[in-house]
């Protein structure tokens, strides 16, 4: 384990693991409860139209991949609120509009597929120290918005129509959440890769809800698996010579079926057990041989 921080650019993975694996499940417990689950892969692929501009242009990827997504998020959130347009349907306009200018404009730098690769499914060699820096500045803006606005934020997600009955400003808090979920793809795309960062949003959050009795709990254990697998899976790519998005991926899908699994296996544990002392209580025990007693008349 030790003999890979010798290289300097593992360094800069698992630092960039460390702010992805606490990010990305922070904001992803929203998305589980608005049931908005899939809209990571949305703006993940929104990215990549915005890598391409920069890569196409010679700016730097990460910031024009952070203005596109930012722009698209608030886009689809007041398309959504218009109700011109279903959320659904908005959702699969940029999905699939973001993927093909992505593609199209990669197509025409010199790196072409090469960089498409890195991009889409996590590339741990990429990740400069200027990467790790900016990547750096953003999630720690994630993390404190999402934690000053985490009661607000769990109100709406709730139960809109009595946030907005009691005065929340609903709209601007769900541009805001579609404005976090934008901020943390731009932060993953290096390490967990834009086609894969929805599910590390939404993976941690779906296990810690199996075990988790409240928000605070399922937010604090989502974080937790989030940092063991984005390590782990950033660590496995190392040795294993895989990608480092995939394998994370894969990390935190193999935590959720044990757990899942554990999980059954205690409620039919419990369940017996249950049936056994309701058993005990309705039938009485007594000494072979011996009448049960009466009750007193």
């Amino acid at each position: 384990m030790l003999s890979l921080l010798n290289y300097d650019f593992m360094q800069r993975a698992l630092l960039a693991a460390v702010l992805v694996g606490v990010s990305a499940p922070a904001v992803g417990i929203f998305l589980v409860q608005r049931q908005l689950s899939l809209i990571g892969d949305g703006i993940g692929h929104v990215a990549l139209a915005g890598v391409a501009i920069g890569l196409l242009t010679g700016n730097q990827p990460v910031l024009t991949a952070l203005v596109v997504t930012v722009a698209a998020a608030l886009l689809i959130e007041l398309v959504r609120a218009s109700g011109r347009t279903s959320g659904d349907t908005a959702l699969a306009i940029m999905f699939y509009g973001g993927i093909a200018a992505g593609v199209v404009l990669i197509a025409r730098t010199p790196t072409g597929g090469a960089t498409l690769d890195s991009y889409l499914f996590g590339a741990i060699t990429t990740t400069s120290a200027s990467d790790v820096a900016t990547f750096a500045v953003l999630a720690a803006s994630v993390m404190a918005l999402t934690w000053v606005l985490r009661p607000r934020l769990f109100a709406v997600a709730a139960d809109p129509e009595y946030s907005r009955a009691v005065g929340m400003r609903v709209l601007a808090l769900n541009i805001m959440l579609t404005v976090l979920t934008a901020v943390t793809v731009v932060v993953s795309m290096r390490v967990v890769g834009l086609l894969l960062i929805s599910a590390l949003m939404i993976v941690p959050n779906a296990t810690s809800q199996l075990f988790a009795r409240s928000f605070v709990s399922a937010l604090a254990s989502a974080i937790v698996i989030g940092l063991g697998c984005s390590i782990g899976g950033v660590t496995g790519s190392f040795y294993l010579n895989t990608p480092s998005g995939g394998t994370i991926v894969v990390l935190a899908i193999l935590l959720f079926a044990v757990v899942s699994i554990g999980r059954w296996v205690l409620e039919r544990v419990q369940r017996a057990q249950r049936r056994q002392a309701g058993e005990l209580t309705a039938t009485p025990l007594t000494v072979p041989g011996t009448p049960i007693a009466k009750a007193d008349s």
